[in-house]
């Protein structure tokens, strides 16, 4: 793959960065359990996946494997709806884990998100995951004794404009963190075999679809909507990018779709979850013909299919690291194909890397 951009760099390097954070979760088993452990052993704990954009969207994909991996409660809730309203998002005063997910850890929200939780619970710890250990939410937690602090690669502190090794290597972590073991060889071969397919994801986007739509269901619900971010982000919205989930989308959104329209289905490895997405899928293409829609699958290779080898029998939520490198690249390409810079799409600064302009209000005392 060729790494003309910083972006094109990052994507290419995931399967590596995912060794290299799993290699990092083993070094730190000890330490992490003796952090986790007893926390995880009191069945009132309740865990917040929290972070803000894509950083907010590795808590969604993550936290339906983990709440039946863990049997307990697992909330996603965006720090950015932490900030807004945490007296009603954290009104039930209950022992918390909250897990943060940070590239820089320099948006506001991310260490006022922390901040604000530490004020409102009697009985809070943090699991910080960032890739910037300069970062302002890495500076907060480094030595407190509530916190655990979980720093990410060098190379996953992505320098382009989109997070992309940045995201899958925080959700594998906190995957491997919280909820075990799991197969990230085969996780890096999957991916490594995505990126040889760059030719024909591109031929996706020279087709020119005016509109974009990401399904799938429960943790690649989460999926989707960060598949459609990738694509506002590195084109800069020269195209529609819409997600919903596989049975959520008839309740109104499918009213988008016209002839130019492009519908891709991530498919769930559940069989029994993976009937709704065939379902919406086989309905679509009755109505939009079979080049409009594509589903992204670990099962069989055939017609409108991208089916990716080697990934039988694992859960959604790691199905989702070699799926979102598809994402990326079909994000990428559109931008190379629309002439927007890919590391810089925004060269206004109407849109920034790290986000800009939010002020922190003061959270009155209870």
């Amino acid at each position: 793959m060729g790494e003309g951009t910083a972006t094109e760099r990052e994507i290419g390097q995931q399967p590596g960065v995912w060794r290299e954070a799993a290699a990092r979760i083993r070094e730190r088993r000890s330490e992490l359990d003796g952090f986790l452990a007893p926390l995880l052993a009191r069945p009132e704990l309740r865990i917040v996946l929290t972070g803000a954009g894509t950083s907010a969207f590795i808590g969604e994909v993550a936290a339906p494997f983990l709440t039946g991996r863990l049997r307990r409660r697992v909330d996603a809730i965006a720090t950015t709806d932490l900030v807004a309203d945490p007296v009603e998002l954290l009104a039930e005063d209950v022992p918390t884990l909250l897990v943060s997910f940070a590239r820089s850890g320099d948006s506001p929200e991310s260490a006022a998100a922390t901040a604000v939780a530490d004020q409102l619970l009697a009985d809070v710890h943090h699991l910080v995951i960032t890739c910037d250990p300069s970062g302002a939410l890495h500076r907060a937690h480094a030595g407190r004794d509530d916190s655990f602090v979980l720093e990410m690669p060098a190379r996953a502190n992505d320098e382009g404009f989109a997070m992309t090794s940045s995201f899958t290597s925080m959700l594998l972590s906190a995957l491997l963190a919280l909820g075990g073991d799991a197969d990230v060889e085969a996780l890096a071969a999957a991916g490594e075999w995505v990126l040889g397919q760059r030719s024909r994801i591109e031929a996706l986007v020279v087709r020119e679809p005016a509109r974009i739509v990401y399904l799938g269901s429960g943790s690649l619900t989460g999926l989707a909507r960060e598949s459609a971010l990738k694509l506002l982000e590195t084109a800069a919205g020269r195209i529609v990018a819409v997600h919903d989930s596989s049975l959520g989308f008839r309740h109104g959104p499918k009213a988008l779709v016209d002839a130019n329209t492009f519908v891709i289905v991530f498919s769930s490895g559940n069989p029994y979850t993976r009937a709704y997405d065939d379902d919406i899928a086989a309905e679509l293409r009755g109505t939009m013909g079979e080049e409009g829609v594509l589903t992204v699958t670990a099962g069989e290779p055939g017609a409108g299919r991208f089916a990716i080898p080697g990934l039988d029998g694992l859960p959604d939520a790691l199905l989702a690291l070699p799926y979102i490198v598809f994402g990326q690249l079909f994000a990428l390409h559109t931008s190379q194909h629309y002439g927007v810079s890919t590391d810089d799409p925004f060269p206004s600064g109407t849109v920034n890397r790290v986000v800009q302009g939010v002020t922190i209000h003061p959270l009155p005392s209870r």
